[in-house]
């Protein structure tokens, strides 16, 4: 399956494909050299404030409770590039599918406060990524 920007996928058949995490926020499937990424309209109410900012794609990391910590999925954006695997952006769009954005590259990343589900205040980790240049 090859991506193309702008293009509508339904998420299952992406993993069906190249599998990873049906569900969460960040997949990284063993057996392929990439990390998807996808972003929502529900994310706020779960602490997430992804957003586009000066060119810029701001991320929030996986973690819904406590602290979140440079760990799995996090981790997988972090080191992607030397890993060699590509980053790739989806936005949901409804219920199951999902449009195409884009391959992104990590740039740098910072904490900043937000709330977790429970209204805890916390540590959230956002990552600053850009379109990558072909």
């Amino acid at each position: 399956m090859q991506f193309k920007k702008g293009e509508v996928y339904k998420r299952s058949l992406i993993h069906e494909e190249y599998g990873g995490n049906r569900q969460s926020g960040i997949s990284y499937p063993a057996k392929h050299d990439m990390v998807f990424i996808f972003t929502g309209f529900s994310g706020e109410e779960y602490g997430y404030n992804d957003r586009w900012e000066h060119g810029y794609f701001l991320y929030y990391g996986e973690g819904q409770e406590g602290d979140m910590e440079l760990l799995r999925g996090n981790k997988a954006i972090k080191t992607h590039r030397e890993k060699g695997k590509a980053l790739h952006l989806f936005q949901k769009v409804s219920k199951g599918f999902v449009k195409y954005l884009g391959e992104m590259e990590y740039v740098d990343d910072f904490v900043e406060e937000g709330r977790d589900t429970r209204g805890n205040l916390r540590k959230v980790i956002v990552f600053k990524l850009k379109p990558k240049e072909r």
